[in-house]
């Protein structure tokens, strides 16, 4: 199985801690995001991965070649201009479909934590013969994802009072938040008839409202926690102490010290 890491993005939220790194080198405890969600895919068994780069992406390719990829086959799909998640995805699809492609591969925003069980979503995608499937919680946000009974992708809706917006007629729904996790099956790519810059949600949205399946999956019982702001990153740093999320073994991090670190 393979994984695209999202870690493309200004991080512009995250100043002054990225003023001089992109989000994907900020740490906690002294791990970088990056590493940090790499070390939860190759925990996971994953050995492949691409990740999109912008902001300072020069800095990920070093950080990455003196560390020997943390023993893991990673491709870099630069972008010039930010191509958002489906637009990312898009431009990386080349790598998913490698000797045919027949496996779903897992998209992981770079600036979340969470322990999310990989294993469940995975299962509980390829049991429903999903086109894809989106953790996703019962939690506040300025954006939500509406799924009916069968916790199909039916609307979505801005924030606590925004107006409903359906794709697909349901009586009877639930507004989830959607953390950044998502499990996708290869024929996904062909489908993506949008171009240039645009969120893959978009695309859920136009293939839900066409009959295709696309799930949620509870992680309500999972830590998850958006990296977005220095606030919410020295929370995550205090969870790590607290054992909310379990470390990372020290042998995970392996820098040839003959390269440069950052």
């Amino acid at each position: 199985m393979k994984a695209m890491v999202l870690a493309a993005g200004l991080g512009t939220r995250l100043r002054p801690l990225t003023d001089n790194r992109p989000k994907a080198l900020v740490e906690i405890g002294g791990r970088t995001l990056l590493e940090i969600t790499l070390w939860r895919l190759r925990e996971f068994g994953i050995r492949e991965v691409i990740i999109n780069v912008h902001h300072f992406a020069e800095m990920i390719v070093v950080y990455l070649r003196a560390r020997q990829n943390f023993g893991m086959r990673i491709e870099i799909s630069p972008e010039e201009a930010l191509l958002d998640t489906g637009g990312g995805l898009k431009k990386a699809g080349w790598f998913f479909r490698e000797d045919a492609g027949k496996e779903p591969f897992l998209l992981h925003n770079v600036d979340v934590v969470s322990t999310v069980d990989f294993a469940r979503l995975v299962k509980c995608h390829c049991e429903n013969a999903a086109l894809a499937t989106l953790a996703v919680q019962d939690r506040e946000t300025s954006r939500y994802l509406l799924f009916d009974e069968q916790v199909r992708l039916c609307g979505r809706r801005a924030g606590l009072d925004g107006e409903a917006e359906f794709v697909r007629p349901s009586s009877r729904w639930s507004a989830l938040a959607f953390t950044g996790i998502h499990v996708i099956s290869p024929q996904f790519l062909t489908m993506m008839s949008e171009d240039g810059a645009f969120s893959i949600i978009n695309t859920y949205l136009r293939l839900a409202e066409a009959g295709d399946k696309i799930l949620g999956f509870r992680a309500d019982d999972y830590y998850w926690r958006d990296l977005g702001k220095p606030e919410q990153v020295q929370q995550a740093a205090e969870d790590f102490k607290k054992g909310l999320v379990r470390e990372l073994p020290r042998s995970v991090q392996k820098p040839d010290s003959s390269l440069p670190s950052e």
